[in-house]
């Protein structure tokens, strides 16, 4: 089989596309032809070898790629060959097959592409995690969503909007407006607005009558997170989920009590270590519904595995039309 080998970190076209043997599954492990694996920011990172979760090298880089089962390693159950399933693998995907946990996998529903769920791999569970488990979202509150033209961003529109909830998406350029709202947005704000620290408040609280956000979805950290912790209603809480806009930023706690709010972050690979009965909770609402039509993770760009530098690079440098996807 052909496969993505990274022998030595750095950037992606330092990794080269090798020929390896088929993989066996061992205990607890499937085996699987891939159809797509989706090509996610934080790929970067493992290329970089600045993640904080590495395999020894050589290894094959990858999360979350989807297929049809090819053999079922010894002590699984629920499985058989055949089967299309979402492989919530660290690593692994970026090949013809791959290894992944079968406790970490699900089947697909019939009315769920392959395509669509690879495009909803590592997004809608990250965004799930966010809104249901750190954000304690209800229906009827007001969710802040920043990042909103990003995978995560675009899963959390969907995913609050089908929970009840009133959405806003945060915007890097007004021109982009109209793909937040298709995604699910109910109103729009501007992140290019000069004074940030203020506006990005002035334009939350006038779509809120002054109350601001109860839940703010935030995957860019920076001087985005720091306008925004003053967007979070009283009582309202702020996840966050990465640094794409580069700064780790700092909080003073004497903030966090005089406005009663809390600020948590969410790492899903732990969740899926640590807790994978909720996970199993999470894929269950976002298949079914997908299945309805009431969730579509959109458009997305599909690359020949052979392509695997050029697609990270796209995704990094937000040229990607929608989801990045690699089809062995």
């Amino acid at each position: 089989m052909k496969a993505v080998v990274i022998e030595e970190f750095g950037p992606p076209d330092r990794a080269a596309l090798r020929d390896l043997p088929e993989p066996r599954p061992g205990p607890g492990e499937l085996l699987i032809d891939v159809a797509f694996a989706p090509v996610n920011y934080v790929d970067s990172l493992v290329f970089a070898g600045r993640y904080q979760f590495l395999p020894e090298r050589p290894f094959t880089p990858g999360k979350g790629p989807v297929g049809t089962v090819r053999a079922v390693g010894e002590g699984v159950e629920g499985f058989a060959a055949g089967d299309r399933v979402l492989g919530m693998a660290e690593h692994g995907g970026y090949a013809e097959q791959a290894l992944v946990p079968a406790v970490h996998s699900y089947v697909l529903p019939e009315k769920v592409s392959l395509e669509d769920a690879a495009a909803m791999s590592l997004a809608y569970d990250t965004a799930w995690v966010t809104l249901v488990e750190r954000g304690r979202l209800k229906a009827g509150e007001t969710v802040l969503v920043l990042g909103a033209t990003g995978a995560v961003g675009s899963a959390a529109l969907q995913l609050a909007r089908a929970r009840g909830a009133r959405t806003i998406a945060a915007v890097s350029s007004m021109a982009r407006a109209d793909a937040v709202r298709a995604a699910g947005a109910d109103a729009v704000v501007d992140l290019s607005a000069p004074d940030l620290r203020d506006s990005l408040r002035a334009q939350v609280h006038a779509l809120t009558d002054g109350r601001g956000a109860d839940v703010v979805v935030d995957p860019l950290g920076g001087e985005v997170f720091d306008a925004a912790l003053r967007c979070v209603a009283w009582r309202g809480r702020l996840v966050v989920v990465g640094f794409a806009a580069g700064r780790i930023p700092e909080v003073r706690v004497n903030y966090l009590m005089l406005k009663n709010i809390e600020v948590s972050g969410v790492q899903v690979s732990d969740y899926r270590k640590r807790m994978p009965d909720l996970m199993r909770e999470c894929f269950a609402e976002v298949f079914a519904l997908a299945a309805e039509g009431r969730i579509r993770p959109g458009e997305r760009t599909c690359y020949p595995l052979d392509s695997f530098a050029q697609a990270l690079n796209d995704v990094v440098a937000r040229t990607a039309r929608g989801r990045a996807l690699l089809q062995p």
